[in-house]
């Protein structure tokens, strides 16, 4: 037990190493242990039991090599943000802590680091998810997703009002609406509303982009539940958005954001480095999100 706040309390325990695989977190387990730092999964709690249940899901990819799906060295540079999602989550609950909001927090971060060892995840591999979905891998670099399926799993069994995942996850989000907006999915009309009004009234520019149904064929193939890194190269943000939802089921909503976190050179008011995207929109939203 530890304090991020002076109001309440903040729970957290972290799953390590082999204890992931004997609590069922097999695709955290799968995308870490090729490192000798242990993976883990970070979970913390905080907030009135009786409360609204909010459950942040942040993308702790430590360090990305990419895996035997070695990223080229100019790509490999900036991958120390590859845990950018983590961060945004751990900034809004921070910011939710302060602001004391009537909600029951939950934040997960799947933390790993992919490396290339001989113990690394292999192409054409099969792993088995918690949610018992299976998944063919066919791009060790698309290792995001896959952590964040497993936990996804786990904050959807305790079927909370509002989940929300954050992640750089794809770079086809980038070349869809560059660095400086923060992409966004739901199958709510009425929270993506709420969410452009906000991201715009503080600045914090927000764009949604579409959950397209006719693309779930992509992400299936021949012999898994899932693909987790699609031929073809055709909407690699809503195939990877896609993949995270089959993860969701018992969420009343669910809002996922394909973020790029980071600010390339130094702006008025931005220095270089590590860039908020989406935390302050989804605060000044969270009020009008509770009452949906």
């Amino acid at each position: 037990k530890f304090c991020l706040s002076n109001s309440s309390p903040t729970i957290a325990r972290a799953i390590v190493g082999e204890e992931l695989l004997k609590q069922n977190f097999p695709a955290i387990h799968t995308v870490g242990h090729g490192s000798d730092r242990e993976p883990r999964l970070i979970d913390l709690h905080w907030g009135d039991q009786d409360a609204p249940k909010i459950t942040l899901v942040g993308k702790g990819v430590c360090f990305d090599t990419g895996g035997y799906d070695l990223k080229p060295s100019s790509n490999m540079l900036l991958m120390k943000k590859d845990m950018g999602g983590s961060a945004q989550v751990l900034g809004l609950a921070r910011m939710i802590m302060a602001a004391n909001l009537p909600v029951r927090l939950r934040v997960l971060i799947p933390a790993v680091e992919n490396a290339v060892s001989s113990n690394s995840f292999r192409p054409q591999d099969i792993l088995t998810s918690r949610k018992g979905l299976t998944v063919e891998i066919n791009n060790t670099d698309a290792e995001g997703r896959l952590v964040l399926a497993d936990a996804l799993a786990l904050g959807d069994e305790e079927r909370p009002d509002l989940m929300i995942s954050m992640a750089t996850l794809t770079g086809a989000a980038r070349v869809a609406v560059g660095p400086d907006l923060a992409p966004f999915y739901t199958d709510s009309d009425a929270l993506a509303q709420v969410l452009s009004i906000s991201g715009a009234r503080v600045a914090d520019p927000v764009w949604r982009m579409p959950f397209w149904d006719p693309y779930e064929s992509l992400i299936e193939p021949g012999i898994a539940d899932l693909d987790n890194a699609p031929a073809g190269g055709f909407a690699g943000s809503i195939t990877a958005a896609l993949f995270l939802r089959r993860f969701v089921e018992q969420a009343k909503y669910y809002v996922h954001f394909d973020i790029y976190s980071w600010q390339r050179t130094a702006a008025p008011g931005r220095s270089k480095g590590g860039l908020g995207q989406g935390p302050r929109a989804l605060l000044e939203a969270l009020p009008h999100l509770l009452v949906l």
